[in-house]
């Protein structure tokens, strides 16, 4: 098997079979982003996935879960995804769980028969970036997408009863738009009720249109006291029935973790902690995405 460039997945595939069945992003406009700037977008052909599969197959004797990289493969057409499941089926019978990203606009070209039956092959579990529940912010760092648009398409894959994982990002709307980027992505949780909520913290890096804004003055970072003033408010404002949470990403200041909504007040207190000088930020150097 031969990966074409880095590949990307979420923390929680560290153990996956990981198979390319696209090569990059099909949006790539995100001014932030430079996990495929390097990546002409392409779909592979289903010769290439099988082959793969077929040789993996050769070198693990059990796979319990594989993750379908890169950058959103629900691009492909239904009927194609459909051949990919059935073959892992047949390659892989104690598979368990097949993941993949899935940008919302992908998930919004799906019907719901459409997911359900890619569900009842084997897709269990989608992960999508969210990165801000705010309008004005999502058009700044030019995610191509609405919040009406993330929250239909959020619905859409609890509706089939396929796992949804959620990524947000601490920091993303700068100095000045801290509490828009708080309280509008709560809304979104809210309105969604994901199974996994993620933050990351914005690390901006080289060759970005963001990292541009940032040395030309045009977007201001938060310090770590106004990042964790920010991740207050959105834990205040949110309200889940039964939600899995994780900020304990390398890019974070501080690590959080806990379920929603029982461990909501625990979390507000740890933080409070945290703004108030009872624990130390992690140091810049050791922060990393």
């Amino acid at each position: 098997m031969e990966y074409e460039g880095i590949v990307y997945r979420p923390p929680s595939e560290a153990y996956s079979l990981i198979i390319q069945v696209t090569i990059g992003c099909s949006h790539n406009k995100c001014s932030f982003c430079s996990m495929y700037k390097d990546k002409k977008f392409k779909i592979r052909s289903l010769e290439e996935v099988y082959k793969d599969l077929h040789e993996a197959r050769k070198l693990y004797s059990n796979v319990e879960r594989i993750f379908l990289a890169d950058g959103d493969s629900l691009v492909l057409k239904t009927e194609m995804l459909e051949k990919i499941l059935l073959k892992i089926k047949e390659l892989y019978p104690e598979c368990k769980r097949v993941s993949a990203y899935a940008a919302p606009k992908d998930i919004l070209r799906k019907s719901e028969n459409e997911l359900e039956n890619l569900k009842k092959l084997g897709l269990k579990m989608l992960y999508m970036g969210i990165e801000s529940g705010d309008d004005e912010i999502l058009q700044k760092i030019c995610k191509g997408v609405t919040s009406g648009e993330i929250i239909e398409a959020g619905k859409k894959v609890k509706n089939v009863g396929i796992k949804l994982s959620v990524t947000l990002i601490s920091g993303i709307g700068g100095k000045y738009k801290w509490k828009k980027n708080a309280l509008g992505s709560a809304k979104i949780i809210t309105s969604i009720d994901p199974d996994y909520v993620g933050i990351l913290t914005l690390l901006v890096e080289p060759g970005t249109k963001m990292y541009e804004e940032v040395n030309s003055g045009d977007f201001e970072l938060l310090n770590p006291k106004e990042i964790m003033l920010e991740t207050l408010e959105f834990i205040k404002s949110i309200n889940v029935t039964n939600c899995i949470f994780r900020s304990n990403h390398p890019s974070n200041y501080v690590a959080l973790r806990g379920t929603f909504p029982q461990d909501k007040e625990k979390m507000i207190d740890l933080i409070e902690d945290v703004i108030n000088g009872k624990y130390e930020y992690r140091p810049e150097r050791f922060r990393a995405l």
